[in-house]
């Protein structure tokens, strides 16, 4: 079994499901999808990203096992996505569920210099198609307060492949204005 790190999000509701049910959901459909969660952070309040582009998210992150391999595990993750109504109009457009695969065993793929580059884009990433091909960990998961918060409550001990720093250390490099808007969510009953 493989440890691997999903965030999730969700700021359009899925049918008659608000977004932290659908996100509740989801993690149902990725278990049965061979993508067991085994910790689950707060789900917490995060204002849209880019700033503008749809209502509040609900964002969140588990630390999962799966046997599948990272390919697989992310074709999971677009299952479960269209079975809970996710379209794809635009990159950053509002969406019933979004579904991200951080990290895979603490592999880097394709390789360390594709990462690198595609993490060096920045915002300007937005401008572009989305990777024809997976690439691990997420590019953009270390500059994302939304991503970071989450995760350090699952995986507190993660460390970047190529930077060496967790989720909190990234987060804090942050600066103290990343997590403005953000607050988690009160416990479902």
């Amino acid at each position: 079994m493989t440890l691997c790190l999903i965030a999730l999000g969700a700021n359009l509701p899925a049918g008659e499901r608000a977004p932290a049910q659908t996100l509740d959901e989801a993690l149902a459909r990725l278990a049965a999808e061979g993508v067991r969660p085994i910790r689950v952070s707060r789900w917490w309040r995060t204002p849209a990203h880019p700033p503008g582009s749809g209502p509040d998210f609900v964002n969140g992150a588990a630390a999962c096992e799966s046997a599948l391999p990272a390919e697989g595990v992310l074709a999971a993750l677009h299952r479960v996505e269209d079975a809970l109504g996710r379209a794809r109009p635009a990159r950053w457009a509002p969406r019933s569920c979004d579904l991200d695969l951080i990290d895979w065993g603490g592999r880097i793929a394709p390789d360390a210099d594709e990462l690198r580059r595609w993490m060096a884009l920045s915002d300007r990433a937005g401008a572009l198609p989305a990777p024809d091909r997976l690439i691990l960990p997420h590019p953009r998961a270390h500059e994302r307060a939304f991503v970071l918060a989450p995760l350090a409550e699952v995986a507190p001990a993660w460390r970047h492949p190529v930077s060496g720093l967790t989720a909190a250390q990234m987060l804090a490099a942050l600066g103290p204005g990343a997590m403005a808007g953000m607050s988690p969510l009160p416990a479902g009953p």
